[in-house]
């Protein structure tokens, strides 16, 4: 009984070191696109040193989780619920990569003024944080059905990033010289919209764990 109650507290860590990290990709997120759309290169610059504590977290839970499957050798459940834990551990470590990126971006045209008001870019940056946040949650309580709802949410997010794409083309192609401020603002919607994927990613691993069903790389819709 001491040993069940003592996994059940491994488990339980586990989750929260999730839950602590999934937090601060998600100010990383917010962080690096309010610095590229108020011009704040030391906001950015702080995006870019706070990865190192999320690397850290990532190795800590990565280590934790592998002691766990090596001594307790957890069955069915628990055993998805570890190695779904392992996955989502390291997307948000890229995750936090991709919002470096967009850090740098904003430290790039941080010096030159912004070719046209950000609309679009911070719509898709709120999307991916939404998503993220979701997908964690629906880790956390186990919810398939709020994991399928993120999966069905990418489309929008490949929307939002097409139209900052065609936007920003029309720009250059009517002006060359706008490249160095247009191409960083490309850049960005694509991290942006890589992260969507990351979190998608997620979801589906959440409805694997649930469901013990891969749901990755298959068209889902709400009935399936």
């Amino acid at each position: 009984m001491m040993m069940e109650r003592h996994f059940d507290d491994e488990l339980s860590r586990l989750k929260t070191d999730l839950i602590k990290m999934a937090s601060l990709v998600e100010d990383s997120i917010r962080n690096a696109v309010h610095a590229l759309k108020e011009q704040d290169e030391n906001l950015a610059r702080s995006v870019v040193e706070k990865d190192n504590e999320i690397d850290e977290m990532e190795n800590i839970i990565e280590e934790n989780a592998i002691e766990l499957l090596a001594l307790r050798q957890p069955m069915a459940a628990d055993l998805r619920f570890i190695t779904t834990g392992m996955k989502i551990n390291a997307e948000l470590e890229r995750i936090a990569d991709l919002t470096v990126n967009v850090a740098y971006r904003a430290i790039e045209i941080a010096s030159q003024p912004l070719l046209k008001p950000l609309v679009d870019i911070p719509k898709l940056s709120e999307v991916a944080r939404k998503m993220v946040k979701g997908a964690i949650d629906a880790f956390v309580e186990e919810d398939e059905a709020l994991a399928r709802e993120i999966i069905l949410t990418d489309p929008h997010a490949n929307s939002l990033k097409s139209a900052v794409q065609e936007e920003l083309v029309e720009y250059m192609k009517k002006d060359g010289s706008s490249a160095p401020r247009a191409v960083p603002l490309l850049l960005t919607a694509r991290h942006l919209e890589r992260i969507c994927d990351h979190a998608t990613n997620i979801a589906e691993d959440v409805v694997y764990m649930v469901r013990a069903k891969v749901v990755r790389h298959k068209k889902l819709d709400n009935g399936q």
